[in-house]
């Protein structure tokens, strides 16, 4: 596939103008491929609408997402002390919380 084509593609699919399934149709292998190319192109893959049989479905997973993000966030904040050493001798690390989701 010419390079001017792929790229083109891949610009139709970060803003949704077009498909996975019409990618594979137009010869793309894999979504390995796919993503890759977007991350060339400094774009990330398109965010499906919030419509559809399965959007509880979808919401209910964002929710586990946020809830481990928050715990994760916490556990990470209680294993280093205020000086942001976990042990002494050990090298020194900065935790910052995560950002709210």
């Amino acid at each position: 596939m010419p390079e001017n084509l792929r790229e083109t593609l891949l610009r139709q699919y970060a803003v949704g103008a077009i498909t996975w399934h019409e990618l594979r149709e137009r010869g793309f292998e894999d979504y390995i491929a796919v993503l890759g190319g977007l991350g060339e192109l400094g774009l990330r893959p398109p965010i499906a609408a919030m419509t559809g049989p399965n959007v509880a479905a979808r919401e209910r997973g964002r929710a586990i997402l946020r809830q481990a993000l928050r715990q994760a966030a916490l556990d990470n904040s209680a294993t280093f002390s205020r000086k942001g050493r976990r042990d002494a001798g050990r090298a020194s690390f900065v935790c910052r919380s995560a950002p709210a989701v």
